[in-house]
């Protein structure tokens, strides 16, 4: 049974950072890509980012380039999810997700996580 844990989200003022980590269990991790996804109140979820089972390759929303950055360490079965220069906007509840095909990882997983707050005040 696949498992993904997240933690590491909370309240911040506009401008700050906070960095998410998912720890995933149940099948090889290395083996599968991973995201992140966020859904703000009333709004359907959207893809944020995502990363390839080696780390080699990454994906970011247009609204996130240059301000968030995934990254994961196989040997912990750990993906993270720096946020930085953080904005109201921003604030959404965020999933990890576990992913087979990369193609499809913007639209389809296989697995989510139970979601962590992450509130950016103004």
């Amino acid at each position: 049974q696949v498992q993904l844990v997240e933690s590491g989200g909370g309240l911040v003022q506009a401008g700050g950072s906070l960095r998410l980590s998912c720890v995933a269990s149940g099948r090889t991790f290395s083996s599968y890509h991973m995201g992140w996804f966020r859904q703000a109140p009333g709004k359907e979820r959207e893809f944020v980012t995502a990363i390839t089972s080696g780390g080699g390759s990454t994906d970011y929303a247009d609204s996130v380039k240059g301000r968030f950055t995934i990254s994961r360490d196989n040997a912990k079965n750990t993906v993270y999810l720096q946020m930085n220069n953080l904005k109201p906007e921003d604030t959404a509840v965020y999933y990890c997700a576990q992913g087979r095909r990369w193609a499809a990882m913007r639209q389809a997983v296989d697995y989510w996580g139970q979601g962590t707050q992450v509130t950016v005040s103004s």
